[in-house]
């Protein structure tokens, strides 16, 4: 079970788009890669999944007890050479003082070799005593490599290079020059969803190139190799399947936020999952239930607010009883109006059933 944690001193050094590029370029060279990223996060593993082609898997201590995270990355791995996990933030941050729920406490737990990627704008020599102070803080975490990320040319990475070999025992792994082609769109919470982006696999495919072409990807896998097995976990009771339900789950440019280990769940407990788009499909498909989750409704505002017809279908499910559950986006999908940038779609699916006034969204 090969396997190594992408971390960085602090967010936004590009560790999420060198780790997609790491996924893919691993992929179109055969090798079966799985990525995970320490929750709770949606976006990023949309992203990360696309790349290695199959579903990113969340590693997070705010849902998961220490059993369950090693029992889901040892049942993951199972059909995988490599496991790529994403940290959040930087290696040591966390909420708790401890650093108990930290990237470089998941790296402990599953004894993962840690990659630092390094935004390097701006800096020489004072890369060294950065990498020191990361070995120095915590000697339960190896850290086996980093990654020079926007480097501002041959020059540059040639210094930053030096001063590694001078001064630390850290194995430069690659250096990635700055580049446009690698820039992904951002919004509040983080990128652009790549449900959203009618472009992602060209961009993925040119973060790819950019990022395959200057990371050695064989010292890669040789510190992928370099960790322990992980011991499989059970991870409790298995689910007994009851009565078989269909439930229609939104999947499309609107709505993507979804674990799928969540969805797996649902289908191990007798659940027939039937997807649906929001913006195309004329009606809600024959189903028991509704799931609605995540995703930014405001920016296709527009669109949902034509399909008329798909708005009263979903209006009438739930009038008529049917169960259904919405989360983030999905909700504001079910509520009065949706006001963003100045403009105010107003879909009826506000009117309010009979019995439920005041309590309607």
């Amino acid at each position: 079970m090969a396997h190594f944690m992408i971390s960085a001193a602090h967010k936004s050094s590009g560790k999420t788009t060198v780790s997609i590029g790491l996924c893919a370029a691993l992929k179109s060279r055969g090798v079966r890669v799985q990525p995970f990223k320490k929750g709770p996060d949606y976006i990023d593993p949309l992203w990360l999944g696309q790349a290695a082609g199959r579903p990113c898997y969340n590693l997070d201590f705010h849902t998961m007890g220490s059993r369950e995270i090693h029992a889901l990355f040892a049942r993951r791995m199972e059909q995988a050479e490599v496991g790529i996990i994403e940290g959040n933030k930087g290696l040591y941050d966390g909420l708790d003082l401890d650093g108990s729920n930290s990237n470089a406490a998941l790296a402990g737990l599953l004894g993962a070799p840690v990659v630092l990627v390094l935004d390097t704008r701006g800096m020489t020599r004072g890369v060294a005593p950065l990498i020191l102070g990361y070995q120095a803080f915590d000697s339960r975490i190896r850290i086996a490599g980093v990654i020079l990320n926007s480097v501002g040319g041959p020059r540059h990475e040639s210094k930053l290079r030096r001063v590694i070999e001078h001064y630390t025992d850290v194995r430069v792994v690659g250096a990635v020059p700055r580049n446009d082609a690698m820039r992904i769109d951002e919004r509040h919470l983080g990128l652009m969803p790549s449900n959203e982006a009618d472009a992602a696999q060209a961009r993925i495919d040119a973060i790819a190139a950019h990022v395959g072409s200057h990371v050695d990807m064989d010292r890669l896998l040789e510190i992928g190799n370099q960790a322990p097995p992980v011991p499989s976990v059970e991870s409790g009771s298995e689910i007994r399947p009851v009565k078989p339900v269909r439930i229609a789950i939104a999947r499309d440019a609107a709505f993507g936020f979804y674990y799928p280990d969540d969805l797996e769940t649902l289908e191990r407990a007798g659940a027939r999952l039937i997807f649906f788009d929001t913006l195309k499909d004329a009606r809600l498909p024959p189903a028991d239930g509704l799931f609605i989750g995540g995703g930014f409704p405001e920016t296709s505002m527009q669109a949902l607010e034509v399909n008329v017809s798909m708005r009263n279908s979903i209006r009438e499910f739930i009038e008529e009883g049917g169960a259904a559950y919405a989360e983030c986006g999905g909700l504001m999908y079910l509520c009065r109006s949706i006001s963003w940038k100045g403009r105010r779609c107003a879909p009826p699916m506000a009117r309010r059933p009979p019995g439920l006034q005041g309590r309607w969204p």
